[in-house]
């Protein structure tokens, strides 16, 4: 049914791992059937808890199918643990020699669309697996897919040449990564040398294909009831999970097309919670509320529902997706653009495929073979050569918290503050390094700022860095500003005069900051925490 691996991770009752994937399904699965489940933590699908949360925090909790709390670093890190020793094994089977870690480049790919909070939590998570932090690169979502995509057959629906040289130098394409969580955009120009050059910032949102089970499991409580839905989940976790089984393999063929009812097993224990819950049969409910009329039936233990039902789960991920591609493509940098390359495995979807080619009858529509797993291969080449995305966009406005000469037309009287100098200034001030939608070039840093401490005893420098969705942000207590975290630099001698360069790059996957002493020449590559 898949090629991939349920992000499904299993916690006995002293939270030690204990299984991933099909493995902790199953296994949780006959916990729950001997009634020993309840003091094991289970965890699905939580990689997108860290979606877009500028205020992530290294303690961040995550929650498990019942409720119960675990760190979501323990989490993380056990799992990508799992994933490390399972290849580790198969290697050493194959090779004949020790294998060092040193000798291993390993790639962690994360979506575009996440920010740099999320990314440092995920490298830390890494670190804390085994991996070491010089040996580990975070590759993008859409770019690693894109660059697999050179090497994959393709077919084209939609508008267009069947013939089109996906990546002759000059083309233009809109790269649309939909996974199980999110989807995610890019926009990829191929340079004269076969780099790639992002032509908008990375964008999308969180209407991946779990979006098509939560409207599936909606559907279930609206007929059932939440209360006997909650409790069917928290009692009867394996019939629950073989429903959403069953579930995942009847939707990736539910078409635009289809005329016919779509007819799922009912599990046993949900309809006798439900009738010991309503003191009814569930076939009867159905019957006798109008809302159901000839759109879903119950025949014995099947549920069938009209082809409209099963297409009408799609209605909010697709109408989403439309709107988003509708308005991406207003935009100057994109409106040229002929191609949209579709990778991920909700891509595999017809029902998606057609609301795109509807949404874009002007665009030519790529799709690769096993696009499910174009980033996997993808991430592999980017290991190789991660220079080969050669520009990038910024999807945020960077800066760090400063001090400017106090100038009454313009500074609130609020902000005043008098240094160790005497010299009157004003706090506070977003002092920017990046502007959001800047283009930005691998390996170079896009600006060099001189800051000097405001104590004279001060023994280090800690600079705060914000981000910001707006183009120039005046004040770091803007609401338009989120802090993501400092910056610290230790400093020699004493006084204001200190000068501390600070440099940052960033073109690469993750912000890279460099610091300078003026007077001595130390330079270190300053500690970033963006978790606090």
């Amino acid at each position: 049914m898949s090629l991939k691996t349920p992000t499904c991770v299993l916690f006995d009752q002293n939270k030690k791992f204990h299984s991933f994937g099909f493995d902790a399904e199953e296994e949780y699965s006959g916990l729950a059937l001997d009634n020993r489940h309840g003091d094991y933590f289970f965890f699905r699908r939580f990689k997108m808890k860290l979606f877009d949360k500028l205020h992530l925090k290294r303690k961040f909790m995550l929650e498990d199918e019942m409720g119960r709390k675990m760190p979501a670093m323990d989490v993380f890190s056990n799992s990508i643990k799992y994933l490390k020793d399972h290849l580790t094994q198969k290697l050493l089977q194959q090779l004949p020699d020790t294998l060092l870690d040193s000798e291993i480049r390993w790639v962690l790919t994360v979506p575009a669309i996440w920010n740099d909070t999320s990314k440092q939590f995920m490298r830390e998570a890494a670190v804390k697996a085994g991996i070491l932090d010089e040996h580990l690169l975070i590759a993008l979502e859409p770019e690693a897919a894109s660059l697999c995509c050179r090497h994959l057959p393709m077919k084209t629906i939609g508008a267009g040449s069947c013939n089109f040289e996906t990546f002759a130098p000059g083309s233009k394409y809109v790269v649309f990564d939909a996974g199980g969580g999110t989807v995610d955009i890019t926009v990829h120009e191929v340079q004269p040398s076969g780099s790639l050059k992002e032509l908008y910032k990375a964008n999308g949102g969180n209407w991946g294909g779990t979006f098509i089970d939560k409207a599936f499991r909606n559907l279930l409580a609206d007929i059932v009831g939440n209360d006997v839905m909650d409790n069917f989940q928290a009692t009867q976790m394996m019939d629950y999970i073989d429903l959403f089984r069953e579930f995942e393999g009847k939707k990736r063929n539910f078409k635009n097309e289809m005329t016919g009812k779509i007819t799922f097993k009912v599990p046993l224990a949900l309809a006798e919670e439900f009738k010991q819950k309503k003191g009814k049969e569930i076939k009867d409910h159905i019957k006798n509320n109008p809302m159901y009329e000839n759109s879903i039936y119950m025949f014995g233990e099947r549920l069938r529902i009209e082809a409209h039902v099963a297409k009408g789960l799609y209605a909010d991920a697709c109408n989403s997706v439309a709107e988003h591609l509708k308005t991406l493509f207003t935009e100057d940098q994109v409106k040229d653009v002929p191609t949209i390359l579709m990778v991920g495995g909700f891509s595999e979807s017809p029902m998606l495929q057609d609301v795109i080619k509807r949404t874009m009858p002007d665009k030519t529509i790529i799709i690769p073979a096993d696009p499910g797993l174009a980033v996997l291969k993808g991430a592999v080449i980017f290991g190789h050569d991660p220079s080969v995305i050669q520009e990038r966009r910024c999807r945020y406005t960077y800066g760090v918290r400063s001090s400017h000469r106090f100038n009454e037309r313009i500074h609130p009287e609020s902000k005043k503050f008098v240094d160790d100098d005497g010299d009157i200034l004003c706090s506070d001030i977003f002092d920017r390094h990046v502007q959001i939608g800047q283009r930005v070039e691998y390996g170079e840093s896009q600006v060099t700022q001189s800051y000097v401490p405001t104590s004279k005893s001060a023994k280090a420098m800690v600079f705060q860095v914000y981000a910001s969705d707006e183009a120039e942000p005046k004040f770091v207590t803007d609401p338009c500003c989120t802090h993501l975290g400092n910056l610290t630099f230790e400093l020699g001698g004493s006084g204001t005069d200190r000068s501390v360069s600070v440099q940052m790059t960033f073109s690469g996957t993750e912000l890279k900051v460099e610091a300078e002493e003026k007077s001595t020449g130390k330079k270190t590559n300053a500690k970033f925490d963006f978790l606090g």
